[in-house]
């Protein structure tokens, strides 16, 4: 944990000038591959991922502070990674999502709104014998396991 808090004050420290920007999590997994998600209200550029990488890079080999051979990698968060952030939700307002609920259940529509409680989704609800409707419905974090944004290829 020693490791991940270093890199996260890095960023922090990197990114300080740059309030667009904003770090989504940092993993050190069991074969020595350091990863570092960052995404910006309007995206990242690579040119950001290259000099977050080059400056946490430096620090941790003045500092010693992996001591076995590392792989550093930057990046935004990949499509298929859940939500994290409060802030990633506002950046997918108007997408479409798969929320996956505490109770099994899953839902699928588009978000509308972001609280720091809960997001507002417009979903199709289906009935016997009728005609689909939108619907708006309320989910409160402290419901939701997972939240994907769906991609469509239309």
């Amino acid at each position: 944990m020693q490791v991940e808090n270093r890199v996260v004050a890095l960023v922090e420290e990197k990114i300080a000038d740059r309030p667009e920007l904003f770090l989504v999590e940092v993993k050190m997994l069991p074969n020595n591959k350091l990863i570092i998600h960052v995404d910006g209200d309007q995206g990242i550029s690579i040119q950001d991922c290259v000099a977050i990488s080059r400056h946490v890079g430096f620090h941790l080999e003045e500092e010693n502070t992996i001591e076995k051979a590392y792989n550093l990698e930057v990046s935004s968060p990949g499509v298929g990674e859940a939500l994290k952030l409060n802030r990633q939700y506002h950046k997918n307002i108007g997408r479409e999502l798969s929320v996956k609920l505490n109770d099994g259940e899953k839902k699928e529509g588009k978000l509308l709104s972001v609280t720091d409680e809960a997001i507002v989704i417009e979903e199709k609800v289906k009935e016997k014998g009728k005609k689909a409707q939108l619907v708006e419905t309320s989910i409160e974090f402290n419901k939701i396991v997972e939240t994907k944004v769906l991609i469509s290829f239309k």
